[in-house]
């Protein structure tokens, strides 16, 4: 069968063009996704029985035909090279949330230190899957019909090699920014932090919403222990010591060099056999006597010892 121009139809489905500097799969064997995240993306996609489609794509997206891969609120675009000299356009769409829906869910997160702390530190906890599920707003598409799928390619299965191979550098994307996995569904990192910030801050205690947050984990406390101070959030060994008793600064430095606990009257010794370093070493070899070497500087160290012992008993 033979195109209007005069080609092959079938050489749109030879083999992909090679390109330089694409985006590659950091995994060379195996699978692909090292977090709980990127996996859990990738099983969700799998169990759609989607078959060889999703091996074609892997084998696509670690020989780096994808170009560009950008992830927006509800839309991952990407550019995927094929066997026509034009890469190939993808779109791969999931329904955004909308405000009133994110505003729920940072009240949950923010309501919670540990979902705080853990966002914070640029990480997403496993249980996070669960908060958004009870929220009604799952995290991960449900049904292969949730993904609004379209790529330039003439092939009509749906996804094509080059939406998988977008998938599995989308599923790496998420390794090294948990946060585009929620830029996806509609909120990017910092809106999200500074929301956490602020709501973490009006619900800690004497805090106000416009005011200084509070740390997600401590609350803040003035900056020179009086009142009608600028807060400052207390920090590091701060939290373990601030609800101890006030020591005396006196008392302070008269214990300063003391030990905590008592220390024997002499250093404990530890006793080794007078054979120790032969045990260490190798058998000498021939030229210097080989192993009856060993045997001789063996019975030259245990009188040794002897001797030494019998020094130092009272006369």
């Amino acid at each position: 069968m033979t195109t209007p121009d005069g080609g092959s139809r079938f050489a749109e489905f030879g083999p992909p063009r090679r390109v330089e500097g694409g985006l590659k799969a950091r995994s060379t064997r195996g699978a692909i996704g090292r977090s709980w995240w990127s996996r859990r993306f990738l099983e969700v996609l799998e169990s759609f029985a989607l078959g060889t489609r999703l091996t074609r794509g892997r084998a696509y997206a670690r020989r780096g035909q994808v170009l560009r891969l950008d992830v927006a609120p509800g839309l991952v675009t990407a550019s995927v090279q094929g066997s026509r000299p034009d890469p190939y356009p993808v779109r791969i769409g999931l329904a955004a949330y909308p405000d009133e829906v994110w505003e729920r869910i940072e009240a949950e997160l923010a309501g919670q230190a540990f979902f705080s702390a853990r966002l914070l530190a640029g990480d997403l906890p496993a249980e996070l899957e669960e908060l958004f599920a009870a929220a009604g707003a799952p995290l991960f598409p449900g049904t292969v019909g949730e993904l609004a799928q379209h790529c330039g390619c003439p092939d009509f299965a749906v996804p094509c090699k080059h939406l998988a191979a977008t998938f599995y550098l989308l599923a790496e994307a998420f390794d090294a920014d948990p946060f585009q996995l929620l830029h996806w569904r509609g909120r990017a990192r910092g809106d999200l932090l500074d929301r956490l910030r602020t709501l973490r801050g009006a619900a800690a205690p004497g805090g106000a919403p416009g005011g200084p947050a509070a740390d997600p984990d401590g609350p803040a406390v003035p900056a020179d222990g009086g009142p009608g101070r600028a807060a400052r959030p207390v920090a590091g060994a701060g939290r373990v010591l601030g609800g101890l008793p006030a020591v005396p600064p006196d008392d302070e430095v008269d214990r300063f060099w003391l030990s905590p606990v008592a220390l024997p009257d002499r250093p404990p010794t530890l006793a080794t056999g007078p054979e120790l370093l032969l045990r260490q070493l190798g058998p000498p070899g021939a030229a210097i006597g080989g192993p009856g070497l060993v045997e001789r500087l063996r019975r030259a160290y245990r009188r040794f010892g002897r001797e030494a012992t019998d020094a130092d008993e009272p006369r």
